[in-house]
């Protein structure tokens, strides 16, 4: 019996593929383009049913960051990286270390024209073992002088562009009293239902780990079951976890008004956002509205202005968001067409410009 690869069509500059050979897992590092400067995009720690679902994931998300890099303005490329567990399979702290030591050793065979980060699974101190083998890797610990955690600015970015979407639907800005829901309390949603509750919103929450719950409970928040939460009557959904959630099943029972989120790929397929427009459901493109990390560290990788300059220019997201609806409504196209064509722009002409430009 044949396998399929469940794979996109192939647009990257280049993709290497490994054994590791210290952990013996599968780790393949994807590099989209470089067009606009050395790419960036963070390293997924994850569990896959087969080698060829952690290819074609990584070939996604690689394509996804050059979208989210160009859009935001940054001098950078797109590329990610994805170790895979077979199903079942613990590391031990022996064979993690192993793994990222591996890791580094395939992000060094590109020679600068990719660099790495902590993404899903993956960890600054684990960022730290990749840097023995190579020096392209951002956001080490702050212990060691690096830029640390960037959930923080993912979830500032995230905050701005769920006040551009509740502006568009909801004629304020303001979360106070607006019924939001939560998919996914990980390191960015949490830390966004922590802020949204304390500016008064109305929460809905859930998780696939039940431990979750008490966080909901001490934020006063409504629990949802898995999969049920996208039935709950929302001014927002808020994918926060996994990608592909939004497939047309879901799509066609959704209860929100608008779709803003940091999960990566929540479109399960591509069609997805004319179908969200004939529902009259806005959607704010994931690759702009998650991009607060990966400014945050790129910026801060180059020693581009201030900690506080960089964090102005995440918050500024909100403003491209508001540009991309306008846009969007001008051109009669969705906000996805939108977001994908100011990316094009700037791909297309291979321009640069001050990183803190407005």
């Amino acid at each position: 019996m044949t396998h399929t690869l469940p794979l996109p069509d192939f647009t990257h500059e280049r993709v290497e593929v490994i054994t590791g050979r210290r952990s013996g897992l599968f780790i393949t590092v994807a590099l989209h383009s470089s067009v606009l400067g050395s790419a960036l995009g963070g390293a997924r720690l994850w569990t896959y049913p087969h080698w060829s679902d952690a290819l074609g994931d990584a070939l996604r998300l690689s394509a996804a960051m050059t979208l989210k890099n160009a859009a935001a303005g940054l001098d950078a490329g797109g590329g990610k990286s994805v170790i895979a567990l077979p199903e079942g399979t613990a590391l031990d702290a022996d064979r993690r270390r192993a793994a990222f030591l591996d890791l580094g050793d395939a992000v060094e065979s590109l020679h600068g024209l990719y660099r790495t980060a902590e993404d899903v699974g993956s960890t600054t101190d684990d960022m730290l073992v990749v840097s023995e083998r190579t020096e392209h890797v951002v956001g080490l610990p702050d212990a060691v002088g690096g830029s640390g955690e960037p959930a923080g600015p993912t979830s500032l970015g995230v905050y701005e562009s769920l006040r551009a979407t509740l502006e568009r639907v909801a004629g304020t800005a303001d979360p106070a009293g607006r019924r939001v829901t939560v998919s996914g309390l990980g390191q960015v949603g949490s830390r966004l239902a922590v802020r949204l509750a304390a500016e008064g919103a109305l929460l809905t929450v859930t998780d696939v780990n039940p431990a979750k719950r008490q966080l909901a409970a001490e934020l006063g928040a409504a629990w949802a079951e898995p999969g049920t939460e996208h039935l709950v009557e929302a001014d927002v959904f808020v994918p926060a976890g996994i990608g592909g959630v939004l497939d047309d099943e879901t799509i066609d029972a959704l209860a929100a008004r608008a779709v803003c989120g940091p999960a990566n790929n929540p479109l399960a397929d591509h069609s997805g956002a004319d179908r969200l427009a004939a529902r009259g459901i806005l959607y704010a493109p994931d690759f702009v509205v998650n991009a607060g990390g990966v400014i945050y560290l790129d910026l801060e990788a180059k020693k581009i202005g201030t900690r506080a300059e960089i964090m102005d220019r995440v918050a500024g997201i909100g403003q491209t968001v508001r540009r991309i609806f306008d846009e969007a409504d001008q051109g009669g196209i969705t906000p996805l067409a939108a977001a994908e064509k100011l990316a094009a722009a700037r791909l297309t002409s291979g321009g640069r410009h001050p990183a803190l430009a407005g």
